[in-house]
């Protein structure tokens, strides 16, 4: 169910930057997102649009400096020229105290697959669009790991906690 127009959705894909997903996390990621559109339509629908205009390849394929899961990002935000360092990772791993965060916030889709260098825009849950870049981008072999299986995917809290908020609006 998607809440964007041809023309919009049309518009936001000329405008962003390439994206790469490995076909493991790809499985794990449709099944949140599908999972997600009870709680939150919108964050289901823009991942769910995102993994559709992404270039699937292999795990041993994955450039090095693309952003999936596990990988440990430094991005600036382009209006205040700040720095931050965060992992991405799925819900269940997901630690804002640890700088660990989710693919199912939109601070964490935004990220999903960029390479870097890539500048992309996002709006804040306070609709403030903001601009980042990709600045560095390595993995983390504890967290690149096949994800377990999951019989519930519901296990995410329906609204994040307010650190989270502060995280994603960063």
């Amino acid at each position: 169910m998607s809440t964007a127009t041809p023309e919009t959705a049309a518009a936001r894909r000329s405008q962003q930057p390439q994206i790469v997903i490995n076909t493991e996390d790809l499985a794990h990621i449709e099944g949140l997102a599908e999972g997600a559109f009870g709680r939150n339509p919108a964050l289901a629908d823009r991942l769910l649009e995102e993994l559709g205009r992404a270039r699937i390849v292999e795990p041993a394929d994955m450039p090095r400096d693309v952003i999936g899961i596990g990988s440990r990002v430094t991005y600036r935000d382009e209006a205040t020229k700040q720095t931050r360092r965060v992992t991405l990772v799925y819900p269940e791993n997901a630690d804002i105290t640890r700088d660990m965060i989710s693919v199912m916030t939109p601070i964490g889709v935004a990220l999903l697959g960029l390479a870097e260098g890539a500048a992309f825009h996002w709006d804040t849950r306070d609709d403030e669009r903001r601009m980042l870049t990709v600045i560095h981008v390595e993995a983390d072999p504890e967290l690149t790991a096949s994800p377990a299986d999951h019989d519930d995917l519901d296990d995410t809290p329906d609204t994040p906690s307010d650190a989270d908020r502060d995280a994603e609006d960063a």
